[in-house]
């Protein structure tokens, strides 16, 4: 029960506490490059920034254009909180949107909303050009685009150290392949929710890139073009972003509720739980020692999808507890009360 008497503390403690899906930061800053501060220039790049917001905290290609953010699309300023302009090079338009006001303003307009706790991608990234074959590791100077494509597009990326026992393991052949057993014994120690392998190739001054994504049981690919490396990047996690998307956002109104109910509580589970779930609406129904039960918006598959982040394993369902039959009343006899009725079995059961 004294986890019960810690709910409160929990909460307080929310930003402090380790969590295993990766807590995405600056997801509501955009930073759009700009030819000159002069105002025309800059109302633009402010349109491109929320654009690029919407997609990223929506996944979806078309919500930019919903009619219902006409007013915002307007006056992006009512959900600003502020901006301004890095020298570069290249010269940027900083955008600081308000997380409430946006939020508020994509809600009433009906769309859906990815959080940010997003699943973490391991990349293997190799890149061919005139200068030869190389894979991509963290703290080269070819990551730069990688990195800035992945934050421009609300994508938590993770680069291996690229040394010599991993080149040797993520070639051409590897990358380019539909199975990503060559590749997991590597990925092992960066401890990610996805694998993304990515063959790109310089060909006549433009770039081009094939992508496999997997996740869990879902494996996704496609190919994509760009005008140099930056293009191509911010290409492949555009397409990595719409597709993971689907997964997880919170739909209003459209996945119905579900009860789910966590075993193994404690108080860093207790935070981490609060962050994935925040979301979907997650109201608390009951504490029972390290058992906790929730009621969230939001079908059983995105839950699913949205707790393996954190490790969890589901639970079989509990069996329904039966209800005798009530019994004829006597003539004579004294009432027989009737006993309150026993509340549904949870929908989803997890355990830590």
């Amino acid at each position: 029960m004294r986890f019960c008497k810690l709910l409160f503390v929990g909460c307080l403690s929310l930003i402090s506490l380790a969590s295993h899906a990766e807590n995405l930061k600056g997801l509501y800053q955009v930073r759009e490059p700009v030819n000159g501060q002069a105002p025309q220039e800059r109302d633009r790049a402010t349109q491109a920034a929320l654009d690029t917001l919407v997609l990223r905290l929506t996944g979806d290609p078309k919500a930019p254009q919903n009619p219902g953010l006409a007013a915002i699309r307007k006056d992006p300023q009512q959900i600003i909180s502020q901006f301004g302009f890095d020298a570069g090079p290249p010269e940027v338009l900083k955008v600081d949107f308000d997380p409430a006001t946006t939020e508020q303003a994509l809600r009433r307009a009906g769309l859906s909303l990815w959080g940010a706790s997003r699943p973490s991608i391991l990349s293997w990234w190799l890149n061919d050009s005139a200068e030869g074959s190389s894979l991509v590791g963290d703290g080269q100077a070819a990551a730069a685009p990688l990195r800035t494509a992945a934050q421009h597009r609300g994508l938590p990326l993770r680069l291996p150290l690229a040394d010599l026992s991993e080149q040797l393991v993520a070639t051409a052949p590897a990358l380019e392949g539909t199975d990503a057993a060559p590749l997991r014994g590597a990925s092992e120690r960066y401890n990610a929710d996805a694998l993304l392998a990515v063959h790109a190739r310089e060909d006549g001054g433009q770039w081009q890139a094939k992508w496999h994504l997997w996740l869990g049981d879902q494996k996704e690919a496609g190919s994509v073009q760009g005008a140099d490396q930056a293009a191509v990047a911010d290409a492949v996690m555009l397409a990595v972003a719409e597709r993971l998307a689907p997964r997880f956002v919170a739909k209003p109104g459209a996945s119905g509720q579900q009860t789910l109910e966590v075993q193994g509580m404690n108080l860093e589970h207790y935070a981490t739980l609060l962050r994935l779930l925040e979301p979907f609406g997650v109201r608390l129904q009951s504490v029972d020692g390290d058992r906790i039960v929730y009621q969230v918006n939001g079908s059983a598959d995105q839950m699913r999808a949205q707790l393996s982040l954190a490790k969890l394993q589901e639970l079989p369902a509990e069996a329904p507890v039966p209800v005798a039959a009530p019994q004829p009343a006597v003539a004579g006899a004294a009432p027989v009360a009737v006993p309150a009725p026993t509340p549904a079995a949870p929908s989803l059961r997890f355990r830590w």
